[in-house]
């Protein structure tokens, strides 16, 4: 009974479902124990889990993303940022009021709807993806690596350059705003979609009843928590497309090329038209989730989009496991929850724990030396945690390298993967094996 038991679980766990929901379980209960610890108020945890879920929805939609090109198809692209600015910035663009004199939101744009501007910047960034695809997928992974990079950095600063600041567009004044950036002062993408959908009433009647839990003012804790559903529902789009793109005949050939293009070539498959369309359809997708993550912020600007942005996606798909699209979200939950958002909790929890001082050395030798002069701990302790940003990023490269030399494949990652589109294993059977089939019986 107990090994039947022991089977219907293993069985369970091997559902992706299961692992998704075991995962996002565990995270969302540690940061519940960890606000009731800091003695969040109901309107502080809502935030932080809001926020919370922001992060996991946009780092599994770019993880998700990124495992097209690298997980399926072997292509090193680590210029995402850029096809995220891309994504942005044109969406803004188009979908911007009409320019409007004086102002910070001076510079306009066309006055589309925002799913026109939507689409808009999905195609740049499929365009900015064809024109880098068309010189750089001859070249070897790392020298491609080097031309993505290198046009990233070309649209980053290209944005902060004046000369798009203000341009005529179809006879609009429109432009990038240069280092200034770009007021984002269209109508809430959340309010435009429930809209469209004939929900926006609804909305509000749920925003109303929040104000037994939330009495003052809960409509932006709503607001945050409902757009990190939407996320999580792109997420869920994300990860059908993927695997429906994966197991198709499309995405066997993208995994043969990653396997062995040679081999992919001389079984008279045109590589480069298959690695141009893997690549443009993620680079759409980045261009999306450089849309989805900055669209409700209020503002963009070039210096966002820094390579880091980049170095994090990736750092997320290699602990979910390259190749495998659940875990690429559970590699981008991981991350935010842990790397990204969990060491500014653990300075909350100890602020609240040790009455830290907001004020302390100014530098690691006057941090360090009361250690040694007389066993003082906590001014290193105050200025670790004072330097936690900084650390963050420390900790990121301290457990990409544990990753690379303890577990390259990641928490999921695999490459062994059938060609063939059924299961070809043999199904079990309780039947005994007759003696034709090395058995002991006639039978």
């Amino acid at each position: 009974m107990l090994e039947n038991e022991r089977s219907a679980l293993a069985e369970l766990w091997e559902r992706d479902i299961v692992k998704v929901a075991a995962v996002l379980g565990a995270i969302y209960f540690a940061y519940i124990i960890a606000g009731l610890l800091l003695g969040f108020e109901v309107r502080g945890q809502i935030n932080a889990i809001a926020q919370l879920t922001f992060y996991i929805g946009v780092f599994s939609l770019l993880a998700l993303a990124l495992n097209l090109h690298w997980g399926y198809t072997g292509l090193f692209n680590i210029g995402i940022a850029g096809f995220m600015a891309v994504g942005i910035y044109t969406m803004a663009m188009v979908s911007k009021p009409i320019a409007a004199e004086g102002g910070a939101a001076s510079v306009g744009g066309l006055g589309l709807p925002i799913w026109v501007g939507i689409l808009a910047g999905m195609a740049a960034a499929a365009l900015l993806g064809f024109i880098v695809a068309l010189p750089a997928l001859k070249l070897r992974a790392d020298y491609l690596a080097i031309v993505t990079i290198a046009f990233s950095e070309i649209v980053r600063f290209g944005y902060l350059s004046g000369t798009f600041q203000n341009i005529t567009l179809f006879g609009y004044e429109t432009g990038t705003g240069g280092g200034s950036g770009l007021i984002l002062n269209f109508k809430d993408p959340l309010q435009a979609l429930l809209e469209t959908l004939f929900l926006w009433d609804a909305y509000l009647g749920v925003v109303s009843a929040f104000t037994v839990v939330v009495p003052e003012n809960p409509k932006p804790v709503v607001d945050g928590l409902a757009y990190g559903v939407l996320l999580l529902v792109f997420v869920g789009l994300f990860y059908w497309l993927l695997q429906r793109t994966g197991e198709s005949p499309f995405g066997r050939v993208l995994k043969a090329i990653r396997e062995d293009e040679d081999a992919a070539n001389a079984l008279g498959k045109n590589t480069n038209r298959f690695k141009i369309k893997s690549f443009m359809l993620g680079c759409a997708l980045m261009g999306l989730g450089g849309i989805l993550w900055l669209m409700s912020t209020g503002a963009v600007t070039p210096n966002f989009f820094l390579p880091r942005i980049t170095f994090y996606v990736w750092i997320a798909l290699i602990i979910g496991g390259a190749g495998s699209n659940t875990g690429s979200v559970l590699g981008g939950a991981v991350f935010a929850a842990v790397l990204f958002q969990g060491p500014l909790y653990v300075k909350n929890l100890l602020d609240a724990a040790l009455d830290i001082p907001s004020r302390g050395p100014p530098d690691f030798g006057q941090a360090i030396g009361p250690l040694f002069s007389s066993l003082d701990p906590m001014p290193f302790i105050v200025y670790t945690l004072n330097s936690i940003n900084t650390l963050q990023l420390v900790f990121m490269g301290v457990v990409l390298i544990w990753l690379m030399h303890n577990r390259p494949e990641g928490m999921l990652g695999h490459r062994k993967e059938i060609a063939a589109s059924i299961d070809l294993g043999r199904p079990e059977t309780t039947k005994k094996p007759t003696a034709t089939d090395g058995g002991e019986t006639n039978e």
